[in-house]
């Protein structure tokens, strides 16, 4: 899950009445397994989420379970050295922070900058292995797709951050997208294709615009937003083929996880906020 729904099962608990124990990173120096803020909910008989794993990890919830069974009193913060303290390689130190699960922890819990907004156009069977991977990461997703009926069956996980919906129009979607968002075009139409990339090389605030398929295709593409009206500095930005280099495979998992890499390689862009396409149907 990603730090959103993190947040919220943690909600969940405390709302049914579960007795747990936030950990929290609340600072780091050097290399560490986490950043700063990350957060673990440690309860009775389960755990959420993870603050790297490891020896560190391990005795977090050691510690929490005993707090839970008030074998021991609240410790004050800790900083631990993870070499010297842990056996661990990581040569950095973390600020350990245990309290309970409460309103105010909740209310205090800061989500992290989303890493970027992405903009799907299509629910084939690349964009269902896309979306898969990006789940547990602190992005957001508006995914848009043609055809009714194109979502049904998908949501067998629902996400926070991510919305779906049928659009008869995509092309004027691509223009009402957020300032700076990346786009990734990979409808069941090259025709349709072309016009969404069409309009957004027609802009100038976006963020990656990947267009699915070959080097083929690319070519054609290029011939024709030329002769649109696109400039070729602009045409030049266009990304055909898509995908991090060095991964060879046309299955559609070998694929998204290509362009996932790919996404992540990219600098981090801020999220619109208050900015939505439409109303999504799903």
């Amino acid at each position: 899950m990603n730090t959103a729904e993190l947040k919220q099962e943690a909600s969940r608990w405390l709302e049914r009445g579960h007795r747990a124990v936030l950990v929290q990173l609340r600072a780091v120096k050097g290399s560490t397994p986490r950043a700063a803020g990350t957060r673990m909910v440690v309860g009775c008989d389960s755990v959420l989420g993870t603050i790297g794993g490891g020896h560190l990890e391990w005795k977090a919830q050691a510690t929490a379970q005993r707090l839970l069974d008030g074998s021991i009193d609240w410790p004050a913060p800790e900083r631990i050295a993870l070499g010297p303290t842990l056996g661990q390689c990581c040569g950095g130190s973390v600020e350990l922070v245990f309290e309970a699960l409460c309103e105010a922890s909740i209310a205090a819990w800061k989500l992290p900058p989303m890493r970027f907004h992405l903009c799907l156009y299509g629910a084939g069977h690349v964009g269902q292995a896309l979306v898969r991977l990006l789940h547990d990461l602190d992005v957001s997703i508006d995914w848009l797709d043609s055809r009714e009926g194109a979502f049904l069956g998908l949501h067998s996980r629902p996400r926070l951050g991510l919305r779906t919906w049928v659009s008869d129009d995509l092309a004027a979607d691509a223009v009402r997208s957020p300032p700076g968002a990346h786009h990734l075009v990979m409808t069941h139409h090259h025709g349709l294709d072309f016009e969404v990339v069409l309009k957004l090389l027609s802009r100038h605030d976006t963020g990656l615009v990947g267009l699915i398929g070959s080097k083929t295709k690319r070519a054609q593409f290029e011939h024709r937003l030329i002769e649109r009206g696109i400039e070729a500095t602009r045409v030049a930005d266009l990304v055909c083929p898509i995908g991090a280099p060095g991964i060879e495979g046309k299955e559609p998992a070998v694929v998204a996880v290509a362009v996932a890499a790919q996404l992540l390689s990219l600098p981090a862009t801020q999220q619109s906020q208050g900015c939505r396409l439409g109303s999504p149907r799903s």
